[in-house]
């Protein structure tokens, strides 16, 4: 997934609770799907920046030329500047990019 096109916003903002309960039909609904698209986004996220960190790794390395990497530090500080994965679990939601489904009455939405 490309995080830097996220439309997400970087700092909260303030929701309607109407929006996010119509497609649902239930806010609490609502939430447990924003929160597990959320621990997916985060996964995700995760992953890609060990992957790039792992490059910079070496086990000679002493800790005076770990800290001095500047590329390793460039990339920690692009993805501190990325939207909470919150945020963009959100907007997905509100942009009807998320999938999902109903255990209960086993309705599926693709919204």
């Amino acid at each position: 997934m490309d995080f830097k096109k996220s439309k997400a916003p970087i700092t909260t903002v303030t929701r309607n609770l109407d929006q996010l309960y119509v497609p649902t039909g239930n806010i609490y609904e609502t939430v447990v799907i924003v929160a597990k698209r959320a621990n997916q986004i985060s996964v995700e996220m995760k992953q890609e920046l060990n992957r790039k960190l792992e490059e910079f790794s070496s086990y000679t390395d002493n800790l005076e030329e770990v800290f001095e990497n500047r590329e390793q530090i460039e990339i920690s500080r692009f993805y501190e500047k990325l939207p909470k994965p919150s945020l963009i679990a959100l907007q997905e939601f509100m942009d009807h990019e998320v999938y999902y489904r109903s255990p209960v009455s086993g309705a599926e939405s693709d919204k």
